[in-house]
């Protein structure tokens, strides 16, 4: 029962307050690995691998060693605290819905400008239903990385899994880049993250997919996701695009340049309705894996 209400507190915070807007601990842990970098880099996956764990360990061994000395109540309390702040639920909500608003109002600039704030391609050359894309793609990639991958490890190892999850995706959208700064020296930020992510990402797929369109959700996944760069973005967007029946991917422009990618999902061109349909997705997603770990902690205690 106390599992249960740690999650669901967790939830309703995160519903509730959304992101701090001053003092976020992943901002101050953004600032941390900053510093960080600045004292380590080196263009060789070495120096890579002990700035991560300079960077991530020591917050997730105080947390681990804290908890275990602390009283049960303040146990609970930090526990519901950590998850919280893992999760971004509402933010994504507070990013996509002004895109959605903005189309459907025929506002392109100001649609470009509010998805600009969620992705990192050239938003300023995007059509109506290419923003529209970009916005439900990151929804769903998110959905994975700030809701479902944050609920696995919380359920697997408790806070310390929670932060330790958070950190490193944190960690690697700063330093997974395959750039000549980041080639070598972000590849074990990169990796760590793909290896954390693996199992919820597929969880994540296969919920997107049974709260949606399933027989075109496992299709896409299961042909499209193998040939898309990131082995967990893939089957994440793949299924979403399919749960949905909208086509997202394809070329994108970045840095001046439009990139070839390949198409997920299969059915109409996404528009203001599909991101808040995508939206719609990961709120039941999370109700259902709220529901599922409740009971199956419930269970393992009885």
């Amino acid at each position: 029962m106390t599992f249960a209400l740690t999650l669901f507190a967790a939830c309703l915070l995160d519903a509730s307050l959304g992101e701090p807007r001053r003092y976020h601990p992943l901002v101050g842990f953004g600032r941390w690995a900053s510093a960080v970098e600045r004292w380590l880099h080196a263009d060789n996956r070495w120096a890579g691998i002990v700035a991560w764990a300079v960077a991530v360990l020591p917050a997730v061994v105080l947390l681990w060693s804290v908890r275990r000395v602390v009283p049960f109540p303040v146990t609970c309390a930090i526990d519901v605290l950590v998850l919280y702040f893992a999760l971004g639920r509402r933010s994504l909500g507070e990013h996509a819905r002004p895109v959605a608003d903005a189309l459907d109002e025929g506002d392109l600039t100001t649609a470009r400008l509010a998805v600009g704030r969620m992705v990192s391609r050239d938003t300023e050359v995007l059509d109506a239903s290419q923003v529209a894309a970009a916005a439900t793609e990151s929804v769903l990639e998110n959905g994975h990385d700030a809701v479902f991958g944050a609920l696995f490890w919380f359920v697997l190892l408790g806070a310390p899994g929670a932060l330790l999850f958070r950190l490193a995706n944190t960690l690697d959208a700063m330093w997974g880049y395959r750039t000549p700064r980041y080639g070598r020296f972000g590849s074990a930020a990169a990796r760590i993250d793909d290896v954390l992510g693996f199992v919820p990402a597929r969880l994540t797929a296969f919920t997107y997919a049974s709260l949606g369109h399933f027989v075109t959700a496992w299709r896409c996944w299961r042909t499209q996701a193998p040939i898309w760069d990131s082995p967990n973005a893939g089957p994440v967007m793949a299924a979403g695009a399919g749960a949905l029946r909208t086509q997202l991917g394809g070329a994108a422009p970045y840095h001046g340049q439009w990139e070839e990618r390949p198409i997920l999902g299969e059915g109409d061109a996404p528009d203001a309705q599909t991101i808040r349909r995508a939206l719609r997705l990961v709120d039941r997603g999370t109700i259902a894996w709220l529901v599922v770990a409740s009971l199956g902690g419930m269970a393992a205690h009885a």
